[in-house]
């Protein structure tokens, strides 16, 4: 099973001398990166917001950054918004990133959980799903062919034009990245394409079917489902003991989700809360190493995902604790995951 981080590059909103500016976010987060390939870890996925507490509105940018100070680790979007974005460009620039980086780039494309993207490229949020589903069977054909030719409802039209440059993979992986929307689901099977499933809040067993609907829905579309990876992505954070890591995590992790909470109308979270989360049977990967690792053995058994992304760069969380937790996760947590699933030697391309 492949093993990583993903985050959307928080800053700080209030200004002051602790105060975590776009400038030195994106520094550290070109160091996250680089310890994390350092420490052994499979892949890293940035996410794209245009909001002012995050600083990642052009992952392939950042990411091309990270590219130059890493060897090995994947390099994925988390996601690409492409309801709201021209899939020519996508495709540029990620095969753009996948020339620099020596054939490591993905494409996690998603419909999008926040709408800011929308009316800021002018688009309409009534078209919210034609968008997605058009203008990626436009980034599909841009992948799987060098001239295109294309017409749809939602984009003006391609006559036999050819998309450069090309990436170094042969053919650019693109995953869907889902939050739990069943078509969704059942549309990543029917295309034959990889699945990312975000899992923030209750009870991961109950996201469980979804994958069963997935695969059944690609068998039913002639798809080996034995070849599309699986991954779920979610919260958490690892320190020496499960205390320290609660208690470094508790703060930066409830102040992004009620102030999203307040946005959408959710209630507040709480310290018990949290606490239960990161029970055995709750939502929140976050403990010593030990523990980690055996959620997430747990969670394997529970899904046969092929790919486990956590997210512990939530909110401010301060650069040097953030930066002992990726070690620890590499170092300690990894290995004991690996024993015991086995590193996923191939993944299947998407």
């Amino acid at each position: 099973m492949e093993i990583g981080l993903y985050t959307f590059a928080d800053v700080s909103l209030e200004r002051g001398p602790d105060a975590v500016t776009p400038h030195q976010r994106l520094r550290n987060l070109v160091e996250e990166i680089e310890l994390a390939d350092q420490v052994g870890l499979d892949v890293f996925g940035l996410g794209e917001h245009h909001r002012p507490d995050y600083a990642a509105s052009a992952p392939a940018v950042a990411l091309a950054a990270a590219a130059e100070r890493t060897k090995r680790i994947r390099l994925t979007s988390a996601v690409t918004v492409l309801s709201s974005d021209d899939p020519v460009r996508v495709f540029q620039q990620f095969a753009t990133l996948d020339l620099l980086s020596g054939g490591r780039a993905e494409i996690m494309a998603g419909r999008g959980s926040f709408i800011e993207s929308f009316p800021l490229f002018g688009y309409d949020l009534e078209d919210y799903d034609r968008l997605f589903a058009e203008k990626l069977d436009l980034l599909l054909k841009l992948r799987d062919s060098e001239r295109v030719t294309w017409s749809g409802e939602m984009r003006a039209p391609i006559h036999d034009r050819g998309v450069y440059p090309r990436p170094l993979q042969e053919k650019l992986p693109v995953w869907i990245a889902v939050g739990g929307t069943p078509a969704s689901v059942a549309r990543a099977g029917v295309l034959g394409l990889p699945l990312a499933l975000a899992i923030i809040g209750g009870e991961p067993a109950r996201f469980a079917p979804l994958f069963d609907l997935y695969r059944e829905a690609a068998s039913r579309a002639g798809n080996d489902p034995a070849r599309l990876a699986t991954s779920i992505n979610v919260h958490g954070f690892v320190g020496e003991t499960a205390e320290q890591a609660a208690d470094d995590f508790y703060l930066p992790q409830a102040e992004v989700m009620n102030r999203i909470g307040r946005e959408r109308g959710w209630g507040p979270t709480s310290r018990a809360h949290f606490d239960q989360s990161r029970g055995p049977r709750g939502a929140l990967f976050v403990g010593n190493p030990e523990q980690v690792a055996e959620k997430i053995i747990a969670s394997h058994a529970l899904f046969k995902n092929d790919r486990f992304l956590l997210q512990m760069a939530i909110g401010t969380v301060p650069h040097a604790k953030l930066m002992k937790a990726i070690e620890l996760f590499g170092t300690k947590v990894a290995p004991i995951v690996r024993k015991e699933i086995g590193a996923k030697v191939t993944a299947p391309a998407g």
